[in-house]
């Protein structure tokens, strides 16, 4: 496994520093199925970051311990796929879309059908409440941000930026590429649902055409 750097964070905190987005995937995927087996210290929190994993609340005396036994972990590789996925309905007409064809180097009606295909998992929350970084569209696909962020994204808004595809789940400044939206923007956060977040980190997500979602 890719090297791990393990910080305290604070009483009962450590901070566990990996190489990348996809390391940092894996150790949370597997701290998860530890914490599921037992065989975690007690832990509050689990929050995964771009290439960080924050454990917080861990019980007292543990984390020392802990810290030091994460250093030699033996991770596997992550494994996409297990669970049901959460489909959403996408209608892709976002006013990027020209330019991400052009990045990709393809017709613009590609765009969809590529972006369809893939299977995403959402690699870890922040940015706004309900806002999900999602992997999967391979490194050829990656587009830089806009040179110029837009002083107001809609609710629902589709967007890429970097290895991430993202939905706005309230209106706000962005400066990523809006290829599309979801018909059912408010579906993406509710503060009166447990849990307020429709994605959340772990999640495995499918964009379909809106209209042939089920």
């Amino acid at each position: 496994m890719s090297a791990v750097r393990v910080l305290p964070a604070g009483p009962g905190a450590l901070l566990v520093e990996l190489s990348c987005g996809e390391a940092a995937e894996a150790f949370h995927a597997e701290l998860l199925r530890r914490r599921s087996r037992g065989a975690l210290p007690a832990v509050r929190e689990i929050v995964p970051g771009a290439t960080t994993v924050l454990l917080d609340g861990i019980e007292p005396g543990a984390a020392a311990a802990l810290a030091r036994g994460l250093t030699s972990w033996e991770v596997p590789p992550l494994r996409r796929g297990g669970g049901e996925a959460v489909e959403i309905p996408v209608v892709y007409d976002g006013p990027d879309l020209a330019d991400v064809a052009a990045a990709w180097g393809v017709p613009v009606a590609e765009v969809p059908r590529i972006h369809a295909r893939t299977e995403f998992r959402v690699a870890f929350c922040g940015f706004a409440p309900g806002f999900g970084y999602l992997t999967g569209l391979p490194g050829h696909l990656r587009v830089p941000r806009r040179a110029t962020p837009r002083t107001r994204v809609p609710a629902g808004a589709l967007a890429l930026a970097g290895p991430y595809t993202g939905l706005y789940p309230c209106p706000s400044p962005g400066g990523w590429q809006l290829i599309g939206r979801t018909p059912e923007p408010e579906a993406l956060w509710d503060p009166g649902r447990e849990p307020a977040a429709l994605l959340g980190p772990g999640s495995r997500v499918r964009f379909v055409l809106a209209g042939d979602a089920g």
